[in-house]
């Protein structure tokens, strides 16, 4: 997620139709999308008549998805036509600004927009409305942001759970109804074996880098090495050299170094030093009031944007551990696809995306909301509990242990 530097921000409304929606589930276009640009060939939606009980009981729902694949969003559209809804998402300001055609379709698929480097109290107000009227399901990522580890859930963002107290409080003044969030399990597994996958992306990443092929190919090994390369060139790039070190010692201090310097140069205060996602997050929202609100030459506009680019690896390090994710015991194919092709994102620009993969769609139960605002000084408990579920939900489904 980056900063959108060609214009200020403006908040983008949802589109109340569903003429649109309608269309594009009867055409079926999300599901050829699907597998012509993400390699998702099939699909398993499971238990959403809980979603549907939900949706006749009258209650404002906010559905909640774990967020590790670019797909997701898209994704959610198999679910609507299973449970026959249609549903309202928040979505990043940036990805309305990808492409005229991108907007166009998040807007007529019920997206609105949310300013993550500011204030965006016309989204919030939006969404709380939303709940608070029952209109239609809202789709929240309590996790933010990307995370290409299907079998890790980081903790939801503080964000979640006060649209849906905010909106818990007024429908209980306005008519006595109920807030709920459901949980909602995305798993993608590989329908074949990985293993010439992985060695065709492996020799393409190692040619890339000038390597010899490798005589005795193990998988895991050669993703790690690729790893440890990915690292030492970034080192290289924003430190002069490659460090010495444990990778895991190198990638928080790689880390800091980016996020500390960006404080320093921006002026902005750490509260918590170990809560790397939301010093990135105070960062980008200094970046962009910065940019937009003074007058500057095109040395310091170049500045912010290598600052920006600075939070994308920021974010990079803090959100992997291929060493932890790989090498422990229930080390799986998916995991192994999904490292390769974070590195390939990383070092090539793009991803290869034509492994087959069925993505398993889970509903969880509904989570009440209290109208009550939640405790300080402490985890809100309905976030909490989100997590969990949908941590046990995710293993509900391993994928296939490497051979």
């Amino acid at each position: 997620m980056s900063v959108v530097f060609d214009r200020p921000y403006e908040f983008v409304p949802r589109d109340r139709s569903i003429l649109w929606p309608w269309m594009i589930q009867r055409l079926r276009l999300v599901d050829h999308y699907l597998k012509k640009k993400e390699g998702i060939v099939d699909r398993e939606i499971l238990d959403f008549d809980r979603l549907r009980a939900s949706v006749d009981q009258g209650h404002g729902i906010v559905v909640a998805p774990n967020h590790c694949r670019y797909a997701d969003p898209l994704a959610m559209a198999w679910p609507s036509r299973k449970a026959r809804l249609y549903f309202y998402a928040v979505a990043s300001w940036h990805l309305f600004n990808k492409s005229w055609f991108d907007s166009f379709g998040m807007r007529k698929c019920g997206a609105f927009s949310l300013h993550r480097e500011g204030t965006d109290r016309k989204s919030l107000e939006t969404a709380i409305e939303i709940l608070t009227n029952a209109e239609r399901p809202l789709i929240i990522f309590p996790e933010g942001q990307t995370f290409r580890t299907n079998d890790l859930v980081r903790e939801p963002l503080d964000g979640v759970g006060f649209i849906a107290r905010t909106a818990a409080r007024r429908r209980a003044k306005q008519d006595d109804g109920q807030v709920v969030i459901h949980p909602i399990a995305i798993k993608y597994l590989a329908t074949t074996s990985v293993n010439d996958w992985s060695n065709a992306q492996l020799e393409q990443m190692e040619s890339h880098l000038g390597w010899r092929r490798q005589r005795k190919p193990d998988l895991v090994l050669r993703v790690l090495r690729l790893s440890d390369a990915q690292l030492a060139l970034r080192e290289i790039t924003f430190l002069g050299s490659a460090q010495k070190g444990d990778i895991v010692t190198r990638r928080r201090e790689l880390c800091e170094h980016l996020l500390s310097q960006a404080e320093s140069e921006l002026g902005v205060q750490v509260v918590d030093p170990d809560d790397i996602g939301s010093r990135n997050r105070t960062i980008r929202s200094s970046i962009a009031s910065v940019y937009f609100s003074e007058p500057m030459d095109a040395d310091r506009q170049a500045l912010l944007r290598d600052l920006d680019f600075g939070c994308d690896v920021a974010h990079e390090l803090d959100a992997y551990d291929d060493h932890t994710y790989l090498e422990s015991t229930v080390t799986t194919e998916e995991r192994l696809v999904e490292t390769i092709q974070r590195i390939q994102e990383s070092l090539m620009g793009k991803i290869n995306r034509k492994l087959p993969l069925k993505a398993i769609i889970r509903c969880g139960e509904a989570i009440h909301v209290p109208a009550e605002k939640a405790p300080k000084g402490e985890s809100d408990p309905i976030l909490v509990t989100l997590a969990d579920e949908l941590r046990q939900m995710i293993h509900r489904h391993p994928g296939r242990r490497l051979s």
